[in-house]
């Protein structure tokens, strides 16, 4: 199971982010552990100048707009 943080305030690119990966990890039927991270404290501690961003077991995979399909998929594919 992969733990994926979306970082963002709750935004239209934050909220459409959070559920383009809910679909993707759905449509690939990989699992996963789904937050959304909305403090501003919490959300600067991952470095990022631009929301919504994406976080991966750790590591900050995305910041700024909202990623592509394509780009998703690649993430869980990796993920698997």
């Amino acid at each position: 199971m992969k733990n994926i943080k979306i970082l963002g305030t709750g935004c239209r690119n934050c909220q459409t982010t959070l559920s383009l990966v809910e679909e993707v990890a759905r449509a690939q039927g990989v699992e996963i552990a789904l937050e959304k991270v909305d403090q501003i404290q919490d959300i600067m501690s991952y470095r990022i100048l631009a929301t919504p961003g994406v976080v991966i077991d750790g590591e900050v995979v995305h910041s700024g707009g909202v990623p592509d399909r394509k780009q998703v998929e690649e993430w869980l594919t990796a993920a698997q």
